[in-house]
């Protein structure tokens, strides 16, 4: 877990501080706590961060919250990721706006970055249901993760495929992780736990209110490699998840239906405007697999620095989101010195990069 997660969640319980304006208060200084120990003057420079934010920074972390926070995701046996983990999905983390928290429960896995998201209307036809259950078994046959919200509708149906197709899915919540919604859901929630993630950015308890959905829709696409849209009316919340994805760059793909059929409008839609036809799972196959081949090839073929075990340390508690010394002290439990020294040689082997501040980030 990046840093000390009690200024982490402290940061993210003050009413007002989002993902974006979370990310630039760590590009500036490094560090929740760093922010929390910043002067005012300084915290007013951050674009968006006015005296009304600022004011609840500079009264300090909520001790009593966060305790409050941690009891309740122990209940549970639920885990916060950090941006700044190793773990937090790499996908999600090029997106423009990624949280700054992911809370948890269940497993995420590196197969998991295969993933398609498979989302549709809460109100269903029969065919819209037999499809979804069709491509969410075979796509997680091929070892594809489905990601989806649990909604009532394409979104449960979507979870189900999955785990009939012995594969593995995850569930983005538009409220805590300790909160069940639909409550029908309770024994899907549970299996998919068990063969995936529930994951959600907010914090424990949130009830589950309609402006939380369309944003919670941005990590269901930014988790995936493609949408694929089953079902949607005109209005559809799914169009929102299918918008998220083209800003980031996913492939999206849409199941036509009925002309003139509400249920259809949203999906035919997106049809004339770009979107792949999928009359099959393997309109889904032929466009994703080949884009992820070559993805892992890129990969494999960066060459990892030749490193010794002191540098490599260092190396590997840094992200592309700048890092303060202090928090590499801490984190290495290296001397001072020792970390400056070490940084230094891995600046001039090109490796990292110095912003203000006495922070580090790898060079990308």
């Amino acid at each position: 877990m990046a840093g000390n997660i009690f200024y982490w969640l402290a940061l993210s319980l003050i009413p007002g501080i989002g993902s974006v304006l979370f990310r630039r208060l760590l590009d500036r200084f490094g560090t929740p706590e760093a922010v929390f120990r910043a002067p005012a003057k300084e915290l007013l420079k951050i674009e968006g961060l006015g005296a009304k934010v600022t004011g609840e920074i500079q009264k300090g972390p909520s001790e009593k919250a966060v305790k409050r926070e941690l009891s309740l995701l122990e209940k549970v046996g639920g885990k916060i990721m950090t941006f700044q983990d190793s773990d937090y999905p790499k996908r999600l983390k090029e997106i423009y706006d990624p949280p700054a928290l992911l809370y948890m429960r269940g497993e995420l896995k590196s197969r998991d970055e295969l993933a398609i998201a498979l989302v549709g209307s809460r109100k269903t036809s029969p065919y819209g249901r037999w499809f979804t259950e069709k491509i969410g078994q075979d796509l997680a046959r091929h070892g594809i993760t489905i990601v989806s919200g649990m909604a009532r509708g394409i979104d449960s149906v979507a979870h189900q495929g999955a785990l009939q197709g012995g594969g593995r899915t995850i569930a983005v919540l538009g409220c805590g992780i300790d909160v069940i919604y639909p409550s029908e859901n309770r024994n899907l929630f549970y299996q998919i736990i068990e063969q995936g993630a529930v994951l959600s950015e907010f914090p424990m308890g949130t009830p589950p209110e309609g402006g939380h959905f369309p944003r919670r829709n941005r990590i269901i696409s930014g988790l995936s490699i493609g949408v694929v849209i089953v079902q949607a009316s005109s209005e559809s919340g799914s169009l929102i998840t299918a918008g998220y994805a083209l800003e980031q760059g996913r492939e999206v793909f849409a199941v036509p239906g009925n002309v003139g059929a509400e249920g259809s409008r949203g999906t035919n839609r997106l049809i004339k405007e770009g979107a792949k036809l999928v009359e099959s799972t393997e309109d889904i196959l032929e466009e994703i697999l080949p884009s992820w081949e070559k993805e892992k090839e890129v990969i494999s073929q960066t060459p990892i620095p030749d490193l010794d075990g002191e540098e490599k340390l260092l190396y590997h508690l840094l992200g592309d989101t700048p890092l303060h010394i202090d928090a590499l002290i801490r984190e290495s439990q290296l001397d001072p010195g020792r970390v400056s020294s070490l940084l230094l040689n891995l600046e001039l082997k090109g490796l990292i990069c110095q912003w203000p501040g006495k922070c580090f980030s790898k060079k990308m």
